[in-house]
């Protein structure tokens, strides 16, 4: 009896021994050095950085460190923001993927504003978004630090024929780095221009030579116009027509090193500008010139993407494609579930997207709604999200464009 008692004892004293050596040490994080408490509170969400002044006079010291700054630039990625675009071209409001909430961009009173001023965002890289006036001026932006920074007019050629296409790109390693490029002329005479910030000045207006293989499918060209009748009996024209916030985007993506622009032309087309190469490609057509549908073109997991909302046998379908080199045809990669894209029959949506790594914010516009959903490629996921309210009335908004939150960024 005395022994088992014993061994019962032995057992319990290695059972606690064993307890007590599971038991994680615990710390304060005001026990860490300068250095450890930057680096550990550098990985938490863009929203959060702004709260840690609240918290204690030491980490208000940290969020207003330039080690502090370093030690976030040094984060690979950030979930991205959408900042949000509504029909009074108004961009106060961005939707925050980490927290899965809207937020109110506070900063963006930083842009110079005005009636005759007003900017549009038409594109963004990392932390930083660029703004156009009606005017033709530029102004780049960081919406989470209020920094902001007037782009010098490109002078000669740059906007003296018709601008197609704003892209802008920026640099990881330097966060005051980035370049704005632009797209203008018409086919076959096109051409861009790209502001560098490092040197603060335009380079010289490059000329794009069209390549060989460009899609010949539509006889539609400079001005030229094609009506027809629709299913309804309306007069369609084969032009398109971009609300304002929409009318530049582009994509910019780097293939084997060399930098392309994607956009829309005014037919509708998917044009593809190299700018190591100074060539331009078109290519062929999705779907036949007289069909009534909405596109546009997406940046996602570093390849091109083209979205298309269409109606056929009287049910609605939105569609994510791919062009296959190989084949020289365009690929289906996704599609709404039924259920969900049927409701958009005959409400003659217009959609406009945005891309960032495996992720596309569609807004699907109406004159009678408007609804946003996300598409998560990797998980073949399609959510509607929420709407946001003010005085609780529902904001609509007509798009929206991709951004990473980074305190870090420049000017």
């Amino acid at each position: 009896m005395e022994q088992h008692m014993d061994l019962l004892a032995r057992k319990s004293r290695k059972r606690k021994a064993e307890e007590e050596a599971l038991v994680i040490p615990t710390f304060f994080l005001d026990e860490l050095n300068q250095d450890l408490l930057e680096r550990v509170l550098s990985w938490l969400p863009a929203s959060s950085v702004f709260r840690l002044r609240s918290v204690c006079k030491r980490w208000r010291s940290v969020a207003t460190s330039e080690t502090f700054r370093i030690a976030c630039s040094r984060i690979p990625f950030r979930e991205p923001w959408f900042l949000m675009v509504d029909q009074d071209l108004d961009h106060s409001i961005a939707f925050d993927t980490s927290e899965r909430n809207w937020k109110s961009v506070s900063h963006q009173s930083c842009i110079p504003q005005s009636r005759s001023c007003k900017p549009i965002p038409v594109s963004a890289s990392g932390g930083l978004v660029c703004y156009r006036t009606d005017s033709g001026k530029f102004f780049v932006s960081n919406l989470l630090t209020g920094s902001c920074r007037e782009i010098p007019p490109a002078g000669h050629g740059g906007e003296s024929q018709a601008l197609q296409a704003v892209a802008m790109c920026s640099s990881p390693i330097y966060p005051s780095s980035f370049k704005i490029m632009l797209v203008s002329g018409k086919s076959p005479n096109l051409a861009f221009r790209v502001f560098d910030s490092m040197k603060s000045t335009w380079e010289d207006e490059v000329m794009l030579v069209q390549k060989a293989g460009s899609s010949s499918e539509s006889h539609v060209s400079g001005d030229e116009i094609i009506y027809f009748l629709s299913k309804a009996g309306d007069v369609v024209a084969t032009n398109m027509q971009r609300s304002p916030s929409k009318q530049y985007s582009s994509v910019l993506i780097t293939e084997d090193g060399e930098q392309v622009v994607y956009f829309l032309s005014e037919t509708g087309t998917i044009v593809a500008c190299n700018l190591a190469q100074k060539a331009f490609f078109e290519y062929p057509r999705l779907l036949p010139i007289y069909l009534e549908y909405s596109i546009d073109v997406v940046e996602c997991k570093g390849e091109m993407l083209v979205v298309v909302l269409s109606e056929f046998l009287e049910s609605a379908s939105l569609r994510v494609w791919k062009f296959c080199g190989e084949s020289h045809s365009w690929q289906q990669v996704a599609a709404m579930p039924p259920s969900m894209s049927h409701e958009f029959y005959g409400q003659k949506m217009d959609i406009n997207c945005s891309g960032c790594r495996d992720m596309i914010f569609i807004c699907a516009n109406s004159s009678d709604c408007s609804r946003y959903i996300m598409l998560n490629m990797a998980a073949d996921e399609w959510v509607e999200l929420p709407k946001f309210s003010v005085n609780g009335k529902a904001k609509e908004f007509t798009s929206a464009i991709s951004f990473e939150p980074r305190v870090e960024a420049t000017v």
